[in-house]
C-alpha cells in the first residue's frame, strides 16, 4: 500500500491536526517533531516529550532492525525516487500496550534529503475485526464459500467441507462446479458471469430447488444466498450454503400426511355415507312395516323411542363425516389476502357468533390494519367466541375480546369468566372429536378445526385454562408479516 503525500513548506501546520500519527525524523532516526495523535499512540502525555528521541526505541528488536533497513534504503535513494513505503509493525507504547500500526515513510516535499515524514496509523481494530470475521467464517453453522470472478473457490469453511464431503485443501483453487451435479455445470458458468456483471445480495434461484453434489456422488437439497465479498484486489463473491435435507423431508412428510388425510376423508365420505343411508332407509321401512301390521300408533313408546335414537345417531354419524371433510379442508391455506380492519373483523365475528343479550362483551382492539385471508381469520374468531358462550357453564357472563400487535404477529384474545378448563386438559380440547363439555351440543370438532386452520396460515392458537377473568383464555397469533417459506408455498 502506498500513500502519495504532499507536504507544504510549512510542514508542521497541516500535520498538527491530522487524524493519524505523524512525526518528522532525521535520516538517523531522531524525532524532530510529532503531533498529538502520535503521542497518544505511544502513550506519552505530551508530543514534545518525543522530540530528540530515537524512533527505533519504540519497537521490538526485530521490528527496529527492519525499520533501520527501511531508513537506509529510503535515504540512499535520490530524493526524486523516494516513494512512500508502508509496513506493519508492533509499537511498544509507554503504558505497556502493543498496538499494531501501519507505518508509512514518506519524503518531505520541497526539502533536502535529510528529513522524512513518518505516518503512524493504529490498525489494531482492523486486525481484531479480521480475526473476528475469520472466527465467524470458520465457526458459523452454515457452509461458506468465497469464489473469484472465474468461478474458482478461494476460501471455504469447515461446515462447507462437512456438507460436501471434501477436505478444504482439496476445494481451494478448484472450480465451484465441483460442488454441482454434472447436468447443472454448463448453465452455472453463465450464471456466475451474469452475477459478476451485476452483483447483489440475494437468494440463488428463488422459486427453484437447488441440489448439491456430495463427494460420495449423493445429491442433496441446498439453499444458497449470494453476496459480494469486499476485496481490494479482484472481485470476490461469497455464497452461504444451507443443507435443507431435514427440512425437505419434513415438508414432504407433512405434504404426504395432508394428502393421506384428505384422501381418507373423501373415501370415508363416500364409503360410509352409503351404508349409513342404507341403514337409515332400513329403519324407516321397518317402522313403516310395523305401523302397517300393528296399526298407526300401536308401537310401544319404548320401541318408538329406540327408533328415534337410531335415527338421531345416524344423523350424527353423517354430521361427523361432514365435519371430518371440513377438518381436512381446513389444512389448505387461503392465498387471497385482504386489507382487514381488526375492529371491524371482531364486530363481524361477534355478530355471526350470536352472543346472548345476557352476556356482557368488552372489546379492546389496539392495532393497525393487517393483510390476511379474511375468511379463515374471521371463522377462527367466530368459533372461539361461540365456544366461550357454549362452554361458559352459565346463562349469563362476561366475554372480553382484545387485539394487540407483538413482533410480526397480530394477537387476538378471547377470554371469559366461565368454568374454565380443568388443569391438564389444555391440549386435549384441541383433539379431533374431543368434547370440552359433555353436556353441550356438538361433536368435538370446532377447536380442532380452528387450530388446523390457524396453523395452515402460519399462526398458532394457545389456551390458558383459568385466565384473568377466571375462565378460559384463548390467544390467536396471526402473522401480519409472512415468512419467506410461508409466502412462497
Amino acid at each position: 500500500m502506498k500513500l502519495a503525500m504532499h507536504i507544504t513548506p510549512d510542514i508542521e501546520a497541516p500535520l498538527t491536526h491530522a487524524p493519524i500519527g505523524a512525526m518528522i525524523v532525521e535520516r538517523t532516526g531522531v524525532i524532530t517533531w510529532a503531533n498529538a495523535v502520535c503521542a497518544t499512540l505511544m502513550a506519552e502525555p505530551d508530543a514534545d516529550r518525543l522530540r530528540l528521541g530515537l524512533v527505533f526505541v519504540w519497537f521490538g528488536e526485530q521490528d527496529a532492525e527492519t525499520l533501520r533497513q527501511m531508513f537506509d534504503v529510503f535515504f540512499s535513494a535520490p530524493i526524486a525516487q523516494r516513494d512512500p513505503w508502508t509496513r506493519k509493525f508492533v509499537l511498544h507504547a509507554t503504558d505497556g500496550s502493543r498496538p499494531v500500526i501501519s507505518l508509512t515513510l514518506a519524503p518531505v516535499a520541497g526539502e533536502d534529503e535529510g528529513r522524512a515524514v513518518v505516518y503512524l496509523r493504529n490498525t489494531t481494530r482492523e486486525i481484531t475485526a479480521e480475526r473476528r470475521f475469520s472466527q465467524m467464517f470458520e465457526t458459523l453453522p452454515l457452509g461458506l464459500v468465497v469464489v473469484d470472478a472465474k468461478g474458482r473457490i478461494a476460501q471455504a469453511n469447515a461446515m462447507l467441507a462437512s456438507q460436501f464431503g471434501h477436505p478444504i485443501e482439496d476445494m481451494v483453487g478448484q472450480p465451484l462446479n465441483m460442488l454441482l451435479p454434472e447436468r447443472y455445470r454448463d448453465a452455472h458458468v453463465h450464471q456466475v458471469a451474469d452475477y459478476g456483471a451485476a452483483p447483489e445480495s440475494r437468494m440463488m434461484a428463488a422459486g427453484r430447488d437447488l441440489t448439491g453434489l456430495h463427494a460420495s456422488g449423493r445429491e442433496f437439497p441446498v439453499e444458497v444466498a449470494l453476496t459480494r465479498f469486499e476485496n481490494p484486489g479482484q472481485p470476490l463473491f461469497m455464497a452461504i450454503v444451507g443443507d435443507i435435507t431435514h427440512r425437505k423431508r419434513s415438508e414432504t412428510a407433512l405434504q404426504q400426511t395432508n394428502a393421506q388425510l384428505e384422501e381418507f376423508t373423501y373415501v370415508a365420505s363416500h364409503d360410509l355415507r352409503s351404508p349409513l343411508r342404507g341403514i337409515g332407509d332400513l329403519v324407516t321401512w321397518i317402522r313403516e312395516d310395523l305401523d302397517e301390521a300393528l296399526g298407526k300408533g300401536a308401537l310401544p313408546e319404548s320401541v318408538t323411542h329406540n327408533f328415534d335414537r337410531i335415527t338421531q345417531r345416524i344423523e350424527r354419524c353423517e354430521q361427523m363425516i361432514d365435519d371430518l371433510l371440513s377438518y381436512a379442508r381446513a389444512g389448505v391455506r387461503d392465498t387471497k389476502l385482504h386489507r382487514i380492519d381488526p375492529r371491524e373483523l371482531v364486530e363481524e365475528a361477534m355478530a355471526m357468533a350470536v352472543i346472548p343479550d345476557s352476556f356482557e362483551v368488552e372489546v379492546d382492539v389496539h392495532g393497525k390494519d393487517l393483510m390476511a385471508p379474511r375468511a379463515p381469520l374471521s371463522t377462527s374468531l367466530r368459533n372461539l367466541i361461540a365456544n366461550a358462550v357454549k362452554h361458559h357453564g352459565g346463562t349469563a357472563g362476561r366475554i372480553r375480546i382484545a387485539m394487540r400487535e407483538e413482533g410480526r404477529f397480530s394477537i387476538f384474545t378471547v377470554e371469559d369468566d366461565g368454568q374454565g378448563i380443568p388443569e391438564g386438559n389444555e391440549e386435549r380440547i384441541f383433539k379431533l372429536f374431543h368434547r370440552a363439555s359433555p353436556g353441550t351440543d356438538g361433536d368435538g370438532v370446532g377447536l380442532a378445526f380452528t387450530r388446523r386452520m390457524i396453523n395452515a396460515h402460519g399462526g398458532m392458537v394457545t389456551v390458558q385454562g383459568n385466565g384473568p377473568l377466571g375462565g378460559a383464555t384463548f390467544e390467536v397469533h396471526w402473522p401480519r408479516i409472512l415468512l419467506r417459506e410461508t409466502d412462497d408455498e
